[in-house]
């Protein structure tokens, strides 16, 4: 194997499971249909998402998850499903991109796709609470938008420019505890100091 395909593997199986962090049904659906178009290649079983029926499953779940998740109160029911969704999709896409390129145990692509998507999600779905809070829900909408769009482009990245997506996943993790950090302190009611 060359180097240079394993380490663009790797890579990309972190920018997947970046992306199904953030929308765990959008990288599936798109990764399986590239698959199904030859324009990747998936590793035995997840291949078969690749066929007719995984394909319409899988347009019908992200379809379902792309509206709800605009809704105020259905979008916290779905990042409560999502806290096993999330992962287990992170790690579907990790184990499929990097099993046709690389000699990675499959339980340390499970555990990887699913610690990365995993942690990205937990992040954005403690962080949708303050924004409920503090738009009255109408923000929402907004935010997951903005997460389908980070979900899209990270799987482009992914196949396209895998660095990038590895970097972007790195980048979206630090934002989020950040993020996380601040709202932690704010709820503490941490004093300012005076410098």
């Amino acid at each position: 194997m060359d180097t240079g395909t394993v380490v663009g593997s790797l890579f990309a199986a972190f920018g997947l499971s970046g992306a199904a962090g953030l929308n765990p049904w959008l990288p599936l659906f798109a990764s399986a249909l590239l698959a199904r178009l030859d324009v990747v290649e998936l590793a035995a079983p997840f291949d078969d998402l690749a066929s007719t029926t995984g394909l319409g499953a899988l347009a019908a779940l992200m379809l379902g998850d792309f509206v709800g998740d605009k809704v105020p109160g259905v979008d916290h029911l779905l990042h409560a499903l999502g806290t096993v969704v999330a992962p287990a999709s992170g790690a579907v896409l990790f184990t499929g991109q990097t099993g046709t390129t690389t000699d990675l145990p499959t339980i340390v692509a499970v555990a990887a796709g699913a610690a990365t998507a995993g942690a990205i999600h937990a992040g954005r779905a403690t962080l949708r609470p303050v924004s409920t809070v503090g738009t009255a829900g109408l923000g929402n909408p907004v935010l997951s938008l903005g997460e389908d769009v980070g979900s899209l482009g990270l799987v482009i990245f992914a196949f396209a420019l895998p660095l990038v997506a590895l970097l972007l996943v790195l980048a979206l993790v630090v934002g989020l505890v950040t993020a996380w950090r601040r709202v932690g302190r704010r709820r503490r009611g941490r004093p300012t100091t005076l410098s």
